[in-house]
């Protein structure tokens, strides 16, 4: 079941219809009220998340969902009219697994709904392996969500820890840009965007003496130096 939150008629309308004729399960909701009642009932595969809400926007509404254990891992996309790298930056960074500027086509939007899902199966395996791993003075707990240096928790965003948790599992490796940004961000055909190097400058910055542990490899990408224990 896939979850459209979207107030324009129209395009809910369309969105739903374009869903149903791929074979996908999809119910849309005009206001987050409504959305919300349906969250207590039932939980989905996939939402499609408006920001230009009445009641709450969308950043609200995903931040509710991130901070709740139960959907916190709830693969979200954002629908809207911001096309800024800005408003983009920030809707992936509240957690968002991908980002769709309006107008899109449909098929577009059906496909990006595909990679997503795909991601989602994919993580989900990944998850009955994860445990904890440390790396130096790093200390990082995927099934917790939680991150420390020197036994001091630090705190991140989604997207940041998302990051942190992909380069420790792959400690010692290379890691190229595009790969990074399409298991984070969804984003992989985008190898330009700038939204990477930003949170890589975050987390160095957060990680104090473990940011030095995250290399850029020249001409490729990142890598977190070191052994996993």
């Amino acid at each position: 079941m896939i979850y459209l939150l979207e107030d324009d008629d129209s395009i809910r309308k369309l969105v739903v219809y374009a869903l149903k004729s791929q074979g996908y399960e999809a119910e849309g909701f005009d206001r987050p009220s409504a959305f919300w009642d349906a969250m207590e009932k039932a939980k989905p595969e996939l939402i499609l998340l408006d920001l230009m809400l009445p009641e709450e926007d969308g950043i609200a509404v995903l931040g509710k969902l991130r901070r709740n254990s139960a959907t916190v891992d709830l693969p979200v996309i954002l629908l809207t009219a911001r096309s800024s790298e800005y408003d983009r930056v920030v809707g992936l960074d509240a957690g968002a697994d991908d980002y769709v500027v309006k107008p899109f086509g449909m098929m577009e939007l059906v496909a990006r709904v595909r990679a997503v899902l795909r991601r989602s199966d994919r993580s989900s395996g990944e998850r009955e392996e994860e445990r904890e791993y440390r790396v130096g003075p790093l200390w990082i707990s995927p099934a917790r969500h939680e991150a420390a240096v020197n036994g001091e928790i630090v705190p991140l965003t989604y997207k940041e820890f998302s990051l942190l948790t992909l380069l420790t599992r792959y400690a010692g490796r290379a890691l190229d840009r595009a790969f990074l940004m399409d298991r984070v961000w969804g984003l992989g055909n985008e190898p330009e965007n700038r939204t990477l190097d930003v949170h890589i400058r975050s987390l160095r910055l957060k990680l104090g003496e473990a940011g030095a542990l995250i290399e850029t490899v020249r001409g490729v990408g990142y890598r977190l130096k070191g052994e996993r224990e």
